[in-house]
């Protein structure tokens, strides 16, 4: 804060030192009077006039003093044009980057800490494009240089950039107004200056910068896209390829705008997050959630039971949901909507015109102005010796493979531990089946805070789960007809018998068979986009898991959004895509839920942070359900209630997490949560808790101690 405080104290010495300067700044007759003073000391002194005009320039210009026009018109009139010009570039140059030094020096890390994520959002986008505006707003004389000097001074532009592009920026209103000094005896008033038409010009010229570019970015479009033949009119406004959760988001925002939209799916309506994903698996969860309680009958006061699992029809129960959930996504729905829905497999031919090959066999070529990529992820299969002898399933294949089975695998190796095997484990574990899960990694989760693993861990093991972790799969066999995987851990290696094998260790993006090759569109593990979601070509826009960086269902449909309207609205204004505040969420008992920093990310990548935690034991509602395990963990700024992460493991913290995501996103601290009615007895008081537990840990001591001096007094 003493950074700051300085600044605020200078701050108000210049503007009284301003005020009381003001009905002092002199006007054209006092100049003339005083450059003809000044010519006649100069005689005497050739060298001294010089240097000291300059020092006195460089320091009205870092004190932002408003005698900075006086002294161009000085300049010129005292030195001519040629030395007026070079005294006045290089001392206003050096002045504004001690002003900006200055800025930096007193609030930039201020700045930055109050203003947290968006700041560094900020700080993007001025690293990329700081440098163009700067010189931009360096054209237009009218806009006050000092208030550049600070503004820029909280931004990441460098000293050196910083200094050449104002040099080079003030050069042409410097030039008019030395030159205006070298013919001061001819000046009526500074309106001869700074006539409208040369402020029009000005403003011209500092429009002009923006102009170029969009002359250079037409340019080099017409460059990208010269191979190809545009066609005169076009069959669509929009096509998306791909129906999961991106490219049924991107269709109906189409078809709400009233665009013309096909969508092409090659599968099944909805994508994997319908058909093999989150929907299945969240079925899968809440059945398995059920025969715990069953089994630990005995916390609500019941019987505990061994329940009878007839697996057949908690599958069969899978697929009803994923059956009663279908038509939300289905082709008639979007139908109706005004979306045409094509089922076959669509590739670009170039970057207007998408073949579509048809399930029945037919093939057609549409034109369009703009095309969107959602063609999703599948599960990735490593290159694991003996893994195609063995036989594996995925997310993909198991709810099919083990729909009709009376009862699950008796023995199950998942291999992979992140948040789809990890769900798969506890789900199949209390359901019957045994289970191994290996991870080569030194924990479970690792996106989150080692206490997490822990806690989920022990779980597990409680569960009955064999949980390996920092074990390498090495290869895969059968032995006179059992199956085995061969594990290395610690230098040595061991041998785990199953069953069956689901393969869960990540997901890898859909790129191949769509012309992006043909096109030269840059795709590695995930189609390269801008922050506008556009690909190589600006019509050509990807959303969801094949353009990452997130692979949820929520973020997908979150960027389609943005892949929608910059393609059909962006030749009139995009949109960059928003990636504050995404939350995610592993479906467990008890549920892990995050948002922003945690720990091991706030230690990673330096940031100091202050540790808020509030235990579910202590919750009415969690005590009264059976679910009093789990915590809410909150990092905030030092000393402030500004949040930069939380974490929470427990019952729903799917849903609780909702509450801070909001918080983060619209920059509300801890107090307004704190200040927010909950309803009791509910899950979501631990939220508020949380942030009264912030509260407590920085009440002010001084006010406290005056409070008990003025209650003793009031008892008399």
């Amino acid at each position: 804060m003493r950074k700051p405080l300085i600044f605020a104290v200078a701050a108000a010495f210049l503007i009284i030192a301003v005020t009381l300067l003001q009905p002092h700044v002199p006007d054209l007759e006092a100049l003339r009077s005083w450059t003809d003073v000044a010519k006649s000391w100069r005689h005497d002194h050739p060298l001294i006039l010089p240097a000291v005009f300059f020092l006195a320039y460089v320091l009205v210009t870092a004190l932002s003093l408003p005698f900075a026009v006086w002294l161009t018109l000085a300049a010129g009139a005292l030195f001519g044009f040629w030395q007026g010009l070079a005294l006045v570039s290089f001392a206003s140059t050096i002045g504004a980057t001690l002003a900006f030094l200055a800025a930096r020096y007193l609030l930039a890390g201020w700045v930055r800490d109050r203003f947290g994520a968006r700041a560094r959002t900020i700080d993007a986008g001025l690293r990329r494009d700081g440098p163009f505006y700067l010189f931009t707003l360096r054209l237009i004389p009218i806009f006050p240089f000092f208030a550049v000097n600070l503004l820029m001074g909280l931004t990441p532009i460098s000293a050196g950039a910083f200094y050449l592009i104002s040099q080079l920026g003030m050069l042409a209103g410097t030039t008019v107004y030395v030159n205006a000094g070298t013919q001061l005896s001819a000046l009526h008033s500074l309106s001869d200056i700074t006539s409208p038409t040369l402020l029009a010009s000005f403003a011209l010229l500092g429009v002009f910068p923006w102009i170029a570019r969009a002359l250079i970015g037409a340019v080099q479009r017409r460059r990208l896209y010269a191979r190809w033949r545009r066609p005169r009119r076009f069959d669509r406004n929009l096509v998306v390829i791909g129906a999961g959760a991106a490219g049924l988001v991107a269709s109906y925002i189409a078809a709400a705008s009233r665009a013309k939209v096909t969508l092409v799916e090659a599968g099944t309506m909805g994508g994997d997050c319908l058909n093999t994903g989150c929907v299945p698996s969240k079925a899968l969860i809440r059945s398995a959630k059920l025969t715990h309680q069953m089994r630990h009958a005995d916390t609500y006061g019941l019987a505990p039971m061994a329940p009878e699992i007839p697996f057949a029809r908690v599958m069969e129960r899978v697929h009803r949901v994923i059956a009663e959930i279908a038509p939300h996504d289905s082709v008639e729905r979007y139908t109706e909507l005004g979306v045409e829905v094509i089922q076959g497999h669509a590739r670009l031919i170039d970057p207007w015109t998408v073949e579509i090959a048809g399930i029945d066999g037919s093939s057609r070529h549409l034109t369009t102005r703009a095309i969107v990529l959602a063609t999703g992820a599948r599960p990735f299969v490593p290159p694991l010796p003996g893994l195609d002898e063995v036989g594996y399933l995925t997310s993909d294949t198991l709810w099919d493979a083990l729909r009709d089975r009376d009862a699950p695998p008796r023995r199950i190796v998942v291999l992979g531990g992140g948040p789809i095997g990890t769900e798969l484990t506890q789900a199949l574990a209390r359901l019957g089946a045994g289970v191994t899960q290996v991870e080569m990694a030194p924990r479970l989760l690792m996106r989150e805070d080692p206490e997490v693993s822990d806690h989920l861990v022990s779980t597990l093991r409680t569960e009955g789960v064999e949980v390996l972790t920092g074990h390498l799969a090495m290869r895969c066999g059968v032995t006179d007809g059992a199956k085995w995987i061969e594990l290395e851990a610690e230098g040595g290696t061991i041998r785990v018998p199953f069953d069956e094998m689901i393969v869960a260790v990540g997901r890898s993006a859909r790129l191949q068979g769509y012309g992006l090759e043909e096109l030269g569109i840059p795709a590695e593990r995930v189609i390269q986009t801008n922050d506008y979601l556009e690909t190589l070509y600006p019509n050509i826009l990807a959303a969801g898991d094949v353009a990452g960086p997130y692979q949820f269902t929520h973020t997908a449909g979150h960027q389609a959004w943005y892949a929608a309207v910059n393609a059909l609205f962006g030749n009139l204004k995009r949109f960059r895509a928003d990636y504050r505040s995404i939350p995610w969420a592993t479906f467990t008992d008890p549920e892990v839920a995050r948002v922003g920093l945690n720990e091991t990310e706030a230690c990673e990548k330096g940031i100091d942070y202050e540790v808020t935690r509030y235990g579910l034991d202590d919750l009415d509602r969690a005590l009264a359900d059976g679910a009093a395990t789990g915590f809410v963990k909150i990092l905030t700024v030092p000393g402030k209630d500004r949040i930069l992460g939380v974490t929470i493991v427990g019952e729903h913290a799917g849903d609780l997490i909702a509450e801070f995501v909001l918080a983060m996103r619209h920059g509300l601290g801890l107090g307004r949560i704190l200040s927010t009615i909950h309803i009791y007895p509910t899950l979501a008081e631990a939220n508020k808790y949380a942030a009264g537990a912030w509260r407590r840990a920085h009440l002010n001591a001084r006010l406290l101690g005056f409070l008990d001096r003025y209650h003793q007094w009031r008892r008399g």
